[in-house]
């Protein structure tokens, strides 16, 4: 058995960013338009009017200010509101795997690491542009790496799921080092219109490279001292979007098949089972909570992160403790907890603690305790 550490993380962030100003006003006047449209079928009780949106209520609910975007036009247009992303040739490389490249290029450097270093790449995300061929075999070509390459899904869980199939495969000796990428254009499956959820999701990539210990030579290295996952089913968070949704006529662009919630479930019911996994799993390890210098938490919602740490912590965590990057990023699933640690490790000292978490749809939670070497 190896030991494995995580060597360099990356990160790609697209050109565009929407603020809540500019979103709100785009949603706004797509409401005036529908009330406009309906005024006698509203007046009538036949149709229930739309309530604006307001920045102040994005914020109070959720944290975020703006969020990154791979199309910032499309999705501001009221008469459209969905990034315009054009169908690429088959001989182009893919959008995703564009991402993927930039991220991947950034942990590569920051590993001191080459494609000939690499020995297999997953690609851990919520939104794959397709079935099949795999992302991860295309981003595999792209680099110029050698060896294998699969895709994974489990929703905003995929990283952490991929970091441990990535630790598993370097401890086995399967790989010298592992390449894990998580592209997400999560403003491909957002409802616009949607008042609750308009204001969720931005775009982005991380990647992170875990190889074998004794071959790292990276300033930055963390130990993958254990990681935890668990998975129990709930409907709270889901997309009925696939292959099968043409068998069935009748279900065509219905909102099910986009990103909907029980946001008040999954908040009640998803932050303790958060804490409990983390609590438990540190004890697992003769770890103390108050041993964690550092918690990356999955960047969904500001109220919810609060909440963890407050219950792992009895008390409200320090600045630093719990670093927040969804007030400029938004939720962008798999890829927010890495870009938390991407954008927060470099200060710690050796022998830190932290814990990486993430938590979706499924419901799917994970818990990867890191230690700075």
């Amino acid at each position: 058995m190896h030991n494995a550490v995580i060597s360099g993380t990356g990160l790609y962030t697209p050109a565009n960013s929407i603020s809540n100003d500019e979103l709100v006003e785009s949603f706004n006047a797509y409401v005036q338009q529908f009330n406009a449209a309906n005024a006698s079928a509203i007046a009538s009780g036949e149709v229930e009017a739309l309530t604006e949106s307001s920045s102040a209520f994005i914020e109070r609910a959720s944290g975020i200010k703006s969020r990154f975007v791979i199309d910032k036009d499309g999705i501001l247009d009221p008469q459209r509101m969905v990034p315009r992303i054009p169908e690429r040739s088959n001989d182009q490389w893919g959008i995703l795997c564009e991402m993927a490249v930039g991220a991947a290029q950034e942990a590569l450097a920051r590993a001191g690491k080459t494609a000939a270093d690499i020995d297999g790449v997953i690609v851990a995300c919520s939104n794959l542009q397709r079935a099949y061929p795999a992302v991860a075999i295309e981003v595999q070509a792209a680099l110029g790496i050698k060896g294998f390459g699969y895709d994974m899904n489990v929703a905003c869980s995929s990283a952490t799921f991929g970091l441990q199939a990535a630790t598993n495969a370097v401890q086995l000796g399967q790989a010298r080092a592992i390449l894990m990428v998580n592209p997400e254009i999560c403003t491909g499956h957002l409802n616009f219109r949607d008042r609750d959820s308009h204001f969720i999701f931005g775009d982005a990539c991380t990647a992170v490279i875990v190889e074998r210990a004794d071959l790292a030579t990276s300033a930055q290295q963390f130990e993958i001292v254990s990681s935890k996952l668990i998975t129990q089913f709930s409907n709270n968070i889901r997309n009925n979007f696939g292959f099968l949704n043409r068998a069935a006529e009748e279900g065509i662009a219905a909102s099910d098949k986009l990103f909907v919630q029980e946001g008040r479930k999954v908040f009640k019911e998803v932050c303790p089972m958060v804490a409990e996994l983390i609590a438990s799993h540190l004890a697992e390890n003769q770890l103390n909570v108050s041993d964690v210098k550092r918690f990356w938490l999955h960047q969904a919602n500001l109220n919810m992160n609060l909440l963890i740490a407050r219950k792992l912590l009895g008390r409200d965590a320090e600045p630093g403790e719990a670093p927040v990057i969804l007030d400029t990023y938004a939720n962008t699933s798999s890829a927010g907890s890495v870009i938390a640690l991407h954008k927060n490790q470099d200060d710690l000292p050796s022998g830190a603690l932290g814990v990486l978490s993430s938590f979706g749809a499924g419901y799917s939670i994970g818990s990867v305790i890191l230690r700075k070497r």
